[in-house]
């Protein structure tokens, strides 16, 4: 009698009767949050319209003309700056079949991405001007170069640092515009991998010049937060970073983001087409909504010499 191990078919007896090992994690990137609802102003509305006062004209003091001279009066006027809650949906179907043979709590890992998706529509609006609704004012980018204030990389060249060092020096001649104009910059927004690139940095010894500080767990430029936009928003072809002054950017939250499950119901097209309905086709439907308004704060500053004046610098990559 052959042995065990001559038997043919051992081997493919022995891995049917041993199931594979399912790993029920999935790799996948950590879903990143919105740069614009983190970092500027949030105040909550309880309507879809609000209007925030903005500073519009500035007061005057003069001097009195001897000990009998009268004193003279001036103005102060605030003008309605209007926000508008604005609605970012999308529903994600998946069948019932596919969540009940699978070995991870799906609706638990697409909770996150479809959150992360809606930063990044807020992001590419604000921040681009992409899709924006027509509520929500010009884009941060674009509004910041029609002011001018603007710094190509490669075009500031300081002694003899180098080409690489053009970098911070645009990304303070930016700072430094804005900042001339009555604006406090607080922050700084890059594209991805720029914090690493701006570490890079030498002077004409060989040091560093920013090293590896961090501010509260985040990479910091001149000692404020430097915020990489890593949903997928930022277009490296328009800018490299942003010098801002969060304070005057308002982000007006009417609903917070909001999870819905549907196991009935029918989807359809916008010609009225069912594209699918849920109850015949054992499928389950999560939708997510989020009202969110979006405006700029530009007061009057006594540094704007009566001209428009913008609270943010745009660096843009070299040609």
């Amino acid at each position: 009698m052959a042995g065990y191990d001559q038997i043919v078919g051992r081997a493919d007896v022995a891995e049917a009767m041993m199931p594979d090992q399912v790993i029920t994690e999935i790799i996948q990137t950590t879903p990143e949050d919105s740069v614009v609802l983190t970092r500027a102003k949030k105040v909550r509305l309880s309507a879809k319209k609000a209007k925030q006062p903005v500073l519009a004209t500035l007061p005057e003091a003069y001097w009195v003309d001897g000990d009998t001279g009268l004193k003279q009066t001036t103005n102060v006027t605030w003008s309605g700056l209007s926000i508008t809650a604005e609605e970012l949906a999308v529903i994600v179907p998946i069948p019932n079949a596919v969540v009940d043979d699978s070995n991870v709590p799906l609706w638990e890992q697409v909770k996150p991405l479809l959150k992360e998706a809606i930063g990044k529509a807020v992001d590419r609006a604000a921040l681009f001007g992409v899709n924006k609704p027509a509520s929500w004012p010009a884009g941060i980018i674009p509004a910041a170069i029609a002011a001018g204030n603007v710094a190509k990389v490669g075009a500031f060249v300081s002694g003899t640092t180098g080409p690489t060092h053009d970098l911070a020096s645009a990304f303070l001649t930016v700072a430094e515009k804005a900042s001339a104009k009555g604006f406090a910059v607080n922050g700084f927004i890059a594209r991805p991998g720029l914090n690493w690139r701006l570490r890079g940095l030498k002077d004409n010894q060989g040091q560093y010049l920013f090293g590896a500080a961090t501010q509260g767990g985040n990479a910091s430029l001149f000692g404020f937060n430097l915020d990489e936009a890593r949903n997928g928003a930022w277009d490296a072809a328009v800018a490299e970073g942003i010098a801002i002054d969060w304070s005057k950017f308002v982000v007006g939250v009417r609903q917070d983001v909001t999870y819905d499950l549907f196991s009935e119901g029918v989807i359809s097209d916008n010609t009225g087409k069912v594209v699918l309905n849920l109850m015949q086709q054992d499928s389950k439907a999560l939708r997510v909504v989020m009202r969110v308004g979006f405006q700029t704060a530009v007061p009057r500053t006594r540094l704007d010499g009566g001209t428009f004046a913008y609270p943010a610098g745009v660096v843009t990559p070299a040609a």
